[in-house]
């Protein structure tokens, strides 16, 4: 049926497939989510900032 080098290819292909696959979930669920956070957390900052400016103005 199956010689031994086809099994090895075989799992090889499947364990690439496999890390493939969940590097796409990564890529496409939790990165946008980290970027989003720093943005949300880079807004935050520039707020906090203009209101000491404007309070220290005042």
């Amino acid at each position: 049926m199956f010689e031994f080098d086809q099994y090895l290819g075989f799992i090889a292909f499947l364990t690439i497939l496999t890390m493939g696959f969940w590097l796409m979930i990564f890529l496409v669920a939790i990165v946008p989510y980290w970027i989003g956070g720093s943005v949300m957390e880079m807004l935050k900052e520039m707020r906090e900032k203009r209101k000491k400016e404007k309070e220290l103005k005042s």
